[in-house]
């Protein structure tokens, strides 16, 4: 039986729009556009080029919006092409920071492979939604993005078949002035200048939020927690984190802290691409009763030797970060 005679509404909708009406050519470019996006974002030798660069912010700041466009606006009468461009720049503008929010509420929080999912997932299903609308819209007032005629515009504004020899050589000026321009914008964003150089060095709580860790410990016992390092040097790092579980009192007077005991409990090796950020997740355990602070301590490629004790080595280290504690039995 052919689907468009069924009964079923839904069958008469996925065949007019999937196979009695072929993909319109701005819906297939989105997609072709994400799937070289994510290609450049995972393939290790692509994504160190600045092919990955010129992919991805397309994908942040035009192709969410134009894809929702699309689907709110079938008809050619809804929108002209410049108001199109315009809003699709000016919603992904919106959506983006508004996706990243749910993704903050979420186990996953903001990292790149949850962005990059939640982006492409977005702008699919916005696509579905614009390809089945406007195959469901008379074929007269359907949206079809006019490509032929703006090669021919611009065909017309650079080499216009009609003028003086000044005309032409002036047209071609403004063409090199304007790739040039485009070339120099993406120069800048591909190789842009360094900036502040910095590691990021964070602990999480079970739920990977900053918050409900672990202050009443007892011995035997595993806490999950996460550690995170951010690496913004402008180049691989390879990174050593130590765990050390210590004592401190203070003196007489209660202005001076001393530490009486340190043990460190584990040292975890990271090594972390430029520009990337990893997280991993620890469970952290009591040695013994009277230890009463973690101390976290993440050492840039130079790690003193076993020697160095107490607060000599935290002020060696790269990056710290403690919890008070109370060890329990």
């Amino acid at each position: 039986m052919h689907p468009a005679d069924r009964d079923s509404p839904v069958l008469h909708i996925l065949y007019l729009s999937f196979l009695q009406t072929r993909i319109f050519s701005d819906l297939k470019f989105i997609i072709i556009w994400l799937i070289g996006a994510i290609t450049c974002i995972y393939v290790p030798i692509l994504n160190e080029t600045p092919i990955r660069v010129l992919l991805a912010l397309p994908l942040v700041l035009f192709i969410p919006g134009y894809a929702l466009i699309a689907a709110l606006f079938p008809t050619d009468e809804d929108l002209d092409l410049i108001e199109r461009i315009a809003l699709s720049f000016g919603l992904s503008i919106a959506v983006v920071p508004l996706i990243g929010l749910g993704l903050n509420y979420t186990p996953w929080g903001i990292r790149l492979d949850p962005i990059v999912i939640s982006l492409s997932l977005f702008t699919i299903i916005m696509v579905l939604i614009a390809q089945g609308r406007r195959a469901m819209t008379d074929p007269d007032d359907r949206y079809q993005f006019p490509a032929d005629e703006i090669m021919a515009g611009i065909r017309e504004e650079f080499f216009p078949t009609e003028g003086n020899r000044t005309d032409k050589i002036l047209s071609i000026i403004l063409l090199i002035s304007i790739l040039a321009a485009i070339g120099t914008t993406i120069f800048v964003i591909v190789f842009p200048k360094e900036g502040e150089k910095f590691t990021e060095f964070y602990i999480l709580g079970e739920k990977r939020m900053a918050a409900d860790y672990p202050d009443r410990l007892f011995i035997g016992e595993e806490y999950p927690m996460y550690i995170g390092v951010g690496n913004h040097e402008y180049r691989n790092v390879s990174y050593t984190i130590e765990v050390h579980q210590i004592t401190m009192e203070t003196d007489e007077s209660g202005n001076v802290s001393y530490i009486t005991r340190m043990n460190m409990t584990d040292r975890l090796s990271v090594a972390v691409p430029h520009n990337e950020t990893v997280t991993l997740p620890y469970n952290l355990t009591a040695a013994d009763k009277g230890y009463n602070r973690i101390e976290f301590l993440l050492f840039n490629e130079s790690v003193p030797d076993r020697s160095v004790w107490g607060m000599e080595r935290i002020n060696q280290s790269y990056r710290d970060l403690h919890l008070w504690v109370k060890v329990l039995e």
